[in-house]
């Protein structure tokens, strides 16, 4: 009996939602992104960190997006590469100090309004 109402508990109470692949994207550049906020106030060592964890995501990403077995459109595939290389190119001028993180923050803003169907990057 005790088994039983255990094996019946383990699964009525199942609440955790599935994620979307999109949402994954979603919850992925909005850590990234909460990164390079917070370390725009804590200073270089964390500055350093977050742009390197940020050029990780757009490396991913430009695989993915270089894939035959990618689905989104060959247009937007190559606008989104073409903003994973600016991205790249953008975060060595960051860590150097010459240009700011507001701009990868604002990039990766629009990508995940773009995620919510929100009319980001088009």
């Amino acid at each position: 009996m005790y088994a039983n109402s255990n094996a019946q508990t383990a699964y009525s109470n199942v609440s955790t939602p599935i994620r979307t692949p999109r949402g994954t994207e979603y919850e992925a550049f909005s850590r990234v992104t909460a990164k390079l906020n917070e370390a725009k106030e804590t200073g270089p060592v964390a500055l350093a960190t977050a742009t390197y964890e940020n050029r990780k995501l757009w490396r991913l990403l430009a695989i993915d997006l270089a894939s035959d077995n990618n689905k989104l459109p060959i247009g937007l595939r190559a606008s989104l590469l073409s903003l994973a290389n600016f991205t790249d190119k953008h975060s060595r001028l960051v860590l150097k100090g010459e240009a700011p993180v507001d701009v990868l923050i604002d990039i990766n803003t629009s990508i995940m309004r773009g995620l919510r169907g929100e009319g980001g990057l088009k």
